[in-house]
This record gives structure tokens, sequence and C-alpha cells, in this order.
């Protein structure tokens, strides 16, 4: 509502004053000011600005009162473009202005009355008006950008604080801290002074087997045996790194320690930084121990520079640039492809489905997702890549545990697949417990849509790998180095058809005008981009033999 009070005085603290009474609804927000009026009508007097001192110390003790149970804002008043003000406005000066905010200010903040004050100065609108006043019609009243921007960071400092939005961090009061925050906070503390103890302890007992001069013959006698490393040792000194990890992630992503701002894309922002690691990664090329194709150093140099060029995406906030976005996502489709790739060629060879494969695998995938969830006070599904994975992997265990009944069927065919109903799937992950990890702002739609982007890339790289066995198998691959791994003409050939595919997909990609169709032939089409840069990649013999140690080195961190 607006209420009309352009004076501090009698009226005004009758409004306030039946606000504060309990048997009346109280507002949430009250945005109280005034000045400009005073000035005007009593002609910018000094008895005007005494008279107005004397009102607002009357309201003062009332706001106080009424801003305990809801948010009060007084509102400096704003300055004037004085050249443009009309002969009956010539009064209002900034001068006048200045020093009714000073009182305003100095009686409502008082410290004699109260040690803090629960009146807070809503001085935003000032400094806003100081830049765009110029800008007035008759240099009283604001420009509508003016009022509309302060009405923006006042709905900010109000609603942000309930509402939590993900993109703004304005004006939130850091989170309580959890019960699991506060334990786990107890076990890094106890975890830090453990291994300090352990460190000083272990530091004092090899000075004293430090070897020593003998006194006869003036020759050093030398320790028999180096004290061994004690696991409790390595132990604490990891759980001391992980704790001084997790306070550092916490500071600053849940605390107000440091600055925070939104993500504006340009293209400089993202392409930049991405010409910069390319050519980084090209001075630092070494040769391969083995030149089989997707050889492990040419898989981690692969998740390695993915990794790199999906961080720079995410901090540049390219996701509104839809040609990167489309690209990005067949970087997140090959990382899962070669989960696929990897996992199925590991249990066909190994043939390794023992339960302690299982839990290594998951262990390694959730650790630190779960300690982030724990220190963080985030859910699961907010990390949703590592669900995403870690639900993928127990699909190609189940579909090769089961072997033969499912691996002979096509992948298409398979019950993970056709999921393709929201309803269908969202009875199956709202099933508690399920539900507790899959659930992001209380329903699943975040994580059917994540499943849906690359419901059958995970297949197509299972497929490649028992395609690729197969014809390793058969000895058809020529896998030496610097050998091209077929003959010549099929070779070329193969180029051939992976660049013009690989270039058609990017022609495509760039050319998506909507972002809901191009998601709905990303599943089919991604595989187009990922097998020709595949095949681009390994068919030449000496691109197979060689890789960047700087992207592999971040390969192999980069689920973390």
């Amino acid at each position: 509502d607006f209420l009309w009070h352009p004076e501090v005085n009698g009226s005004m603290k009758q409004c306030i004053k039946v606000w504060t009474e309990d048997s009346v609804a109280k507002p949430h927000v009250v945005v109280a000011g005034a000045a400009t009026w005073s000035i005007k009508i009593h002609n910018g007097s000094n008895e005007a600005l005494s008279q107005y001192k004397m009102n607002i110390t009357s309201i003062a003790p009332l706001l106080e009162k009424l801003a305990k149970t809801s948010d009060v804002y007084w509102v400096l008043q704003d300055p004037v473009y004085e050249d443009l003000l009309s002969e009956n406005r010539k009064m209002i000066t900034n001068e006048k202005i200045d020093a009714y905010n000073e009182a305003a200010i100095s009686i409502l903040n008082s410290s004699i009355r109260n040690s803090k004050s629960n009146v807070k100065m809503f001085s935003v609108s000032k400094l806003i008006a100081q830049e765009t006043i110029m800008e007035s019609l008759d240099g009283l009243h604001l420009p509508e950008s003016s009022r509309e921007t302060s009405a923006m960071i006042l709905m900010n400092v109000y609603c942000n604080r309930i509402l939590k939005p993900v993109d703004g961090s304005c004006c939130q009061p850091r989170p309580p801290l959890t019960l699991l925050q506060k334990l786990a906070a107890c076990f890094f503390t106890l975890s830090i002074i453990g291994y300090l103890i352990f460190y000083i302890i272990h530091h004092n007992a090899h000075r004293k087997n430090k070897p020593c001069t003998d006194l006869e013959s003036g020759e050093e006698k030398k320790n028999i045996i180096n004290p061994p490393v004690s696991p409790l040792g390595i132990l604490l000194q990891s759980f001391c790194k992980l704790g001084l990890i997790m306070a550092y992630f916490y500071m600053c992503d849940r605390a107000n320690l440091f600055m925070k701002e939104n993500k504006f894309y340009t293209h400089s922002t993202f392409f930049i930084p991405i010409i910069y690691i390319l050519v980084l990664g090209v001075f630092y090329n070494e040769n391969t121990k083995e030149t089989k194709v997707l050889n492990r150093e040419q898989t981690d140099e692969w998740k390695g520079w993915m990794q790199l060029v999906i961080l720079i995406y995410h901090i540049s906030g390219a996701s509104t640039f839809l040609p990167v976005y489309m690209h990005i996502r067949v970087l997140v489709a090959a990382y899962l492809f070669q989960t696929g790739y990897g996992h199925f060629s590991y249990f066909w060879i190994k043939g390794d489905f023992g339960i302690h494969r299982v839990c290594q695998v998951l262990f390694r995938l959730n650790f630190l997702v779960v300690v982030l969830c724990i220190v963080m006070d985030r859910p699961y599904q907010f990390y949703y890549f590592v669900p995403l994975v870690t639900v993928w992997f127990m699909v190609i265990y189940v579909t090769l545990a089961l072997w033969p009944q499912i691996i002979q069927k096509k992948a298409n065919d398979f019950p993970g697949c056709q999921i393709n109903k929201g309803g269908a799937f969202e009875k199956i992950f709202s099933l508690w417990p399920l539900s507790k990890c899959f659930e992001l702002k209380g329903n699943v739609y975040e994580w059917w849509f994540r499943w849906r982007l690359d419901r059958y890339v995970v297949f197509h790289g299972m497929l490649f790998a028992f395609i690729y066995l197969a014809l390793q198998k058969r000895q058809v691959l020529s896998e030496g180095k610097g050998e091209p791994l077929f003959s010549n003409k099929v070779s070329n050939f193969l180029l051939f058809i992976s660049v013009v595919s690989f270039l058609t997909y990017s022609i495509w990609a760039s050319s998506c005008k909507n972002k809901a169709e191009c998601n709905e032939l990303h599943p089919s089409v991604s595989v187009v981009q990922i097998l020709a840069f595949i095949l681009i990649r390994n068919i030449p013999g000496y691109a197979r033999s060689v890789y960047s140690s700087f992207f592999a080195w971040f390969g192999k961190i980069s689920l973390e």
C-alpha cells in the first residue's frame, strides 16, 4: 500500500503507532522517508529543520518497536538538479537535503537510545540518484530507470534471504550450520590437531634416531633402518588436507567472506581462455607408453581438456550462447561415452563382477561428493554429474552381470533406455530412499532432464568397446607405433568421413535456434561427433603415439 505522508508529523506518527499495536496486522516491510516537502512548504527555514529533528525523535521509538517484527527502511532523500528546478522549488537545495538526511541518520542510529538500531538506512537510492538526476525532467523527480533500480535492490534485500536464489548472493544471511556440518567441522578439527600431535611426536622420535658421531673413531654411526611410515600418519595427513580444502570451499561458496558477482557472457571471456589452454597443451607433448586406441594417456588427455573447457564454460556463463552450449553437451556426453567404454572393457577383459570392485568404484566416484554434501549442506543431486555416472555404472554392471540375457539384445531394447515417460521415471525415483538422493527442490525434474539428455551415449560407448575388442581379437587393427589403424585406403576414407561428420555436427549445432528442439535431437546425434573425434585422433599412427601431459594431468583429477 502507498500512504501519502509527505512530512514527519503527527499524521505519520499515528500511522506507525497503529502498526505497533498487538491486535493489528503488521506489514512485512515498511519503507518511509520525508524531507523535501518540509523544505518546500517552510521555504527552507532553519526552524523547519529543528522541528523535523524533534518529530523524527518522537517517532524513532515507534519505528524501533515496529522494526522488531517488520523490516523498516528509512529512505534518505535524493539529491536534486538545481538548474532545472522551477521557481516554487528553488528553496530545495542539495545543502538542505544533506542537512535533513544527516539529522535522520544521527537520530535513528543514535547510540544513546539503542546500541544498534533495527531501523535500516536505505541510502542506495541516493547513490543512484547522484548518477541519474541529470536525466530528470524537472530536476526533482528521478527518471523511471532509477526508480526501477532502487525497487529491484529493495526487493533483493527482502526476498533473497527467503527465496535464496542460486544466481543472487546479495543480502542473504549465512545459512545456520546443521548438525552434520558441526560434526564434520569437529571431525576435521580433531584430525588436524591429531596430525599435528602425531607429527611432533614422530619428528622428535626421528631426531633422537639421527646418526651420531663416534668419539673414538670420529665416524658417524648410521641407523640400521629408517622408521617406517605409519598408516595412521598418512590417514591423518589426508584428512587434514581434506579438511583444509573443505574449509576453503565453505568460505568461498557458503559464507559471505568473499564478494560474488553474476556472470555476463562475452565471446572474449570464453574463447580467449580456451585458446590459451590449447596453446599450453600443445607445448607439453610427449610420447605415449602404448599406441593402442584410446590408451590410458589419451583418455586422460581427453578428459583433461574437456574438463578445462567445461570449467571455463561455467565460469564465463557461456550456457546463454546456444552454439557453445550444444558443443559442451557433446563433451558431457563424451565423458559418459568413456564411462560406458571403460567399464565395459574392464568387465569384458577381467570378468570381475565381485562386490569389492563395485564398492571400489562407487567409493571413488562418490566420496568427495558425499563430503561436499555434508560440509556445504547441499542435496546429492546438486552435484548432478556424479549421480549420473554412478547410476550409469550400476546400469553397466547389471547389464553385464546378467550376461548373456541382456547383452545379446539390442541396446535400445534395454529397459534403462526406455524410461522415456516422465511419469514412470518420477514414480521410480520419487520412492524412498531414492527420493532423498535424486530430488532437487522437491521434485526429480532436474534428474529426469539430465538423464534424458544422454540416455543413449553410455550404450554407444559399450557398443564401441565391444566392436573394438572384437576387431582387436581378430587382428584387424594395426596398433603399432606410427602405423595407421587400417590400410591406407580405408584409413583415408574413414578420416574423410570423420572430418565431414565432425564439421557437419558443428555446423548444425552452431545453427540451432531453439534449445529445447536441439536437446531433443542431442541424445541421438551426439555420438556422431564423439566417434568422429575418436577416429581422427586414433587412425593416424603419429596422432595415436603422442599426447599432452598438461591435459593428462588434469584428466587424472577430472571427476574432482
